[in-house]
């Protein structure tokens, strides 16, 4: 086999495991992908040996009149731009139709046009998400029409009986997009959680946000459903709504997107900021602990120096991911600049906030990171420096600020660089900081000019 420049390509096994399905995936992963995938075809394949022969013409009329709006809102969304990630989409109000009105197989295949059609008209993105994303959906929107058929036992033509019981029958199209969304729902977080294990699921599916978005789309969908079994023609009225939906999901998408770190995934700087000084000013006045503490990627320069700036993208993705896996549910996590990462402990004491902190040094220290694309590069090792500060019980409230906090666990950083690196320092809570502190000598145990005063007591492991 020869490429278009004449070069012999050989086919080889590695070659194999160098394709976009399995670069930077675990096995586990693309199991399961291509374990949906089998399943999908397997559906289409059964779904259209139960097609009716010859097809309706009003199925195939329906049918396009819905591709066609599906176009169209693939066209208002190019005009948006679509988020890279997990992309909420308003599709379920021409696809639900589909899945109710006529036999399953529409609904599993309509899919593939759409993100066909999303692939070509918005963004290219590696095909297997494409195949895999066609899958999922295709299947959650036959398995909605076959609960909306079970339930209530119409055939499979677009107006097969009549809606003798309309609050039956809308009742019945509202479970089915409960079942669509659940099942839609169950396939994409294996892959998610695969890929990315310190994902939130709470903050991915149940967010506030999320969750009146996801509903009033089902809303949506179940009165345009309705309306076009009582005439195709309301297509036509249902689009303007349609077109409100997707602005109100891209608000809650921008939203989303102005809190978050583009490269990593964790909070900006700004939101981490923000809200690490509102759980600081509720420690004050409960009397709780808290600490604060500051990661730096030891001689990250190295790398960005070494395999560039994409490469060192990478390994700061992949540290990124790692630091949720050691957090609770309601610490906070970001990117506080460069390679340094910030976090906020809420109700953690210094011993707590060290244990914490360890726990995420040594496994840094012992992940490998994968740079390249070549399969056969070696991984890189990464080792962290940690400082943290500790705010405890008997904190004086007229100086406790996120300011004097960060300060502190900077000066900590600093003394765990200075110690050679790759360690955890923390400063505990009979340190004073702040204008008055800065005047103070230097500890005994090494801190760092202008962070802390005499007073100051500092833990150092490695």
């Amino acid at each position: 086999m020869r490429s278009e420049r004449g070069k012999r390509v050989h086919k080889h096994p590695r070659a194999v495991l160098g394709l976009p399905l399995f670069k930077d995936n675990r096995p586990g992963l693309v199991a399961f992908i291509l374990v949906v995938g089998v399943g999908y075809l397997a559906a289409i394949a059964a779904a259209a040996l139960a097609l009716p022969t010859p097809v309706p013409l009003r199925d195939l009329g329906l049918c396009a009149a819905l591709l066609v709006c599906s176009a169209a809102t693939v066209e208002l969304t190019k005009r948006a731009g679509e988020n890279i990630g997990l992309v909420r989409d308003v599709y379920a109000v021409w696809e639900l139709p589909l899945a109710i009105l006529l036999p399953p197989v529409y609904a599993l295949v309509v899919p593939i046009f759409r993100f066909s059609l999303t692939q070509w008209r918005i963004r290219r993105v590696p095909v297997h998400r494409r195949v895999f994303s066609a899958s999922i959906v295709g299947l959650s929107y036959g398995a909605a029409s076959l609960a909306f058929h079970l339930l209530t036992r119409l055939g499979s033509g677009p107006l097969t009986g009549t809606i003798a019981h309309p609050a039956t029958w809308i009742t019945a199209v509202a479970v089915a997009g409960a079942v669509q969304w659940t099942v839609n729902t169950s396939l994409l977080l294996p892959a998610i959680k695969s890929s990315e294990p310190g994902t939130s699921t709470r903050e991915l599916v149940l967010a506030p946000e999320r969750v009146r978005n996801d509903v009033t789309e089902l809303c949506v969908a179940v009165l345009v459903t309705l309306a076009i079994a009582i005439t195709p023609f309301s297509i036509v009225f249902a689009f303007p709504f349609v077109t409100l939906l997707q602005r109100s999901s891209r608000h809650a998408q921008l939203v989303t997107a102005s809190r978050i770190d583009s490269k990593t995934g964790l909070l900006n700087a700004g939101t981490w900021e923000r809200e690490a000084a509102t759980e600081v000013a509720r420690a004050v006045r409960t009397h709780t602990s808290l600490a604060v503490a500051l990661i730096d990627i030891d001689h990250f320069k190295v790398v960005n120096d070494s395999f560039g700036h994409l490469a060192g993208d990478r390994a700061l993705r992949t540290v990124a991911r790692a630091l949720p896996i050691f957090l609770r549910e309601y610490d906070l996590v970001g990117r506080f600049g460069g390679e340094e990462f910030a976090l906020l402990l809420p109700q953690a004491k210094a011993l707590d906030a060290y244990r914490i902190a360890e726990r995420i040094r040594v496994h840094i220290g012992s992940m490998p990171i994968t740079v390249s694309d070549d399969a056969d590069a070696e991984p890189v090792r990464l080792s962290i420096s940690i400082g943290v500060a500790a705010l405890g019980a008997r904190w004086d409230s007229s100086s406790a600020q996120l300011t004097e906090l960060l300060a502190a666990a900077d000066g900590a950083l600093y003394q765990a660089k200075r110690n050679g690196r790759d360690q955890v320092c923390v400063v505990t809570e009979n340190a004073r900081y702040g204008a008055a502190a800065q005047a103070g000598p230097e500890t005994g145990s090494g801190a760092a000019p202008g962070t802390a005063a005499s007073s100051t007591e500092i833990i150092s492991a490695s």
